[in-house]
């Protein structure tokens, strides 16, 4: 018999095709748009028009592990959600969609602090859990938050009313990794008073009594007024004889106004934990639900009409990074949208980085990303944080494939990439940093240890060869990566290896990709009736 346990995944048609596989994807460069960026140049908030799957790839040599928190809002596949609809192809599709972007974003998050929040409904749930299982690890499975979306049911649906979303929360190392606590409410503070005027300020009556029976915690107490109590049947009392005596010569032991109530143990308000933990359930009361979302879409693009459909409350993003994140951490949001991942980064004073793929990046994403860096967008949640603006952001574009087929169909490079371009693109396809030397020309990049890059357009010549290793040291190796090169350079020194270009990364990813865009429509908006809803809100 086999000791070997069978595997738990998913799979679907399509799962393992290559053209997917994240190693296969070529890391492209980004370009600032200096036209589209605004407020402090100095800024590392970044907002990335193009495909998320590309870009991600472009994020993994400088942002590897370095993500404090993920949050994502992708396709929700509704059934109505793509062009050309088959059960069984459809699922499959959305699935094919998500595994390399999740792929990607786990390698991007923090090792030890990292974790991901996920939007998803009722459709693709529980395909997505698996699926998420496989990738970040069942066992970093944190919690299934239910989000209650709206405030009151749909008279007209066919069966039941959907009034909620899920958000799938996983960490990537659950050992780890800790949620933030949550700011005692008001009302829970509330609950604390001060009767007899202790110095410690406002305490809470705790029960003294205890289900698991001790018989050493099974004793008779008298109160100031002579009255005594034992613990309530089948109960005993919570700390030892010994330890009643000392809570009570503190202070600590309540018997009401009179003397003569049952004993309470003093908790007092200034002891407890400043935060609370938080629940898996978040009523709209607490992050906002649809209603609140599209009156803040309405605000900040008045006057358009084409309306991002599915934007999430800035109060449900507020709640999630107060729970994964400390000011000046690093959060993603792949699936930006309308961008409101983004503004509450920003206005929480978190750095962020926001990929969209559609328009939405240029119609919506920075208009409002200007706004709140101005103080301006006119949101609740601004007068709560007291946003007053300030930092910015810079928008990118991908950088075109490397390589391309001439009309010969020869493989060649770009005619965008030229000096500095073509420099950082080798770089990443070589996995270097790029990182120019101010005194040696030949030191483009730095990979591990003592290696370093060179990458040059001219004729490399023996003798350019000669000179380089004439100030290489001992240690120090130098890949150098010309278009063209005499015969007999590649023999002039074994601290030095020549890799001509294109040929020589052909194989290291799949070049000519112009997206991994699938059949995906815009999700339909919900239709509601704000003033029905509100007129039958219980």
């Amino acid at each position: 018999m086999s000791n070997n346990k069978q595997k738990l995944e998913l799979t679907w048609i399509g799962k393992n095709n290559p053209e997917y596989d994240i190693a296969n994807i070529e890391p492209r460069i980004l370009e600032e748009r200096t036209d589209l960026s605004y407020g402090d140049k100095d800024s590392e908030n970044m907002i990335i028009h193009g495909d998320n799957l590309l870009a991600l790839k472009a994020l993994l040599p400088e942002y590897e592990g370095k993500v404090k928190c993920i949050y994502i809002d992708p396709p929700y596949n509704t059934g109505n959600a793509f062009e050309h609809y088959d059960d069984s192809v459809e699922h499959s599709t959305w699935l094919s969609l998500m595994k390399p972007r999740l792929e990607l974003l786990r390698e991007l998050l923090h090792p030890d602090h990292g974790s991901i929040w996920i939007s998803i409904d009722d459709d693709e749930t529980h395909y997505l859990k698996v699926l998420c299982d496989e990738v970040f690890g069942r066992n970093n499975f944190v919690a299934n938050v239910i989000w209650q979306k709206k405030y009151a049911a749909s008279n007209d649906a066919k069966w039941l009313s959907d009034v909620h979303d899920h958000i799938l929360v996983y960490a990537k190392s659950k050992d780890s990794w800790r949620p933030n606590l949550l700011k005692r409410s008001d009302e829970l503070n509330a609950k604390y008073s001060n009767p007899d005027n202790d110095s410690r300020g406002p305490w809470y009556p705790t029960n003294l009594s205890v289900k698991t029976f001790s018989e050493k915690n099974y004793y008779t107490i008298l109160s100031p007024a002579g009255k005594e109590f034992l613990p309530p049947p089948t109960r005993c009392w919570v700390v030892s004889k010994e330890k009643y005596q000392e809570l009570l010569s503190d202070n600590r032991i309540w018997f009401g106004s009179k003397g003569i109530s049952r004993p309470y143990k003093k908790t007092f308000l200034s002891e407890v934990q400043q935060g609370t933990v938080p629940l898996s359930l978040w009523f709209h009361s607490e992050v906002g639900h649809n209603i609140e979302a599209k009156s803040e879409a309405r605000k900040l693009f008045a006057g358009q009409t084409d309306l991002f459909s599915t934007p999430k409350p800035e109060r449900l993003l507020k709640r999630v990074l107060d729970l994964a994140t400390k000011p000046g951490d690093l959060i993603l949001d792949s699936f930006l949208g309308s961008g409101t991942a983004s503004a509450v980064a920003q206005k929480m004073g978190r750095r962020y980085v926001g990929i969209e793929m559609g328009e939405h990046a240029y119609t919506h994403v920075q208009p409002r990303m200007k706004k709140v860096v101005d103080g301006n967008d006119g949101l609740e949640l601004s007068k709560v944080l007291d946003w007053k603006g300030g930092g910015g952001y810079k928008f990118y574009e991908l950088a075109p494939s490397f390589v391309v087929i001439d009309e010969f169909g020869n493989p060649v490079i770009d005619s965008y990439y030229n000096d500095t371009k073509l420099i950082r693109a080798m770089c990443k396809l070589t996995n270097y940093k790029f990182a120019p030397s101010p005194s040696d020309y030949w030191k483009h990049g730095k990979g591990q240890g003592n290696n370093s890059i060179y990458v040059t357009t001219q004729m490399l010549s023996v003798a350019m060869v000669q000179q380089i290793v004439s100030h290489l040291g001992a240690n120090e190796t130098l890949l150098i990566c010309p278009k063209k090169f005499e015969p007999g350079c590649e023999k002039v020194d074994t601290r030095i290896t020549i890799k001509k270009i294109p040929q020589s990364i052909l194989k290291a990813c799949q070049f000519g990709k112009k997206e991994y865009l699938l059949p995906i429509k815009e999700r339909a908006m919900e239709e509601v009736d704000e003033d029905e809803v509100d007129s039958d809100e219980n």
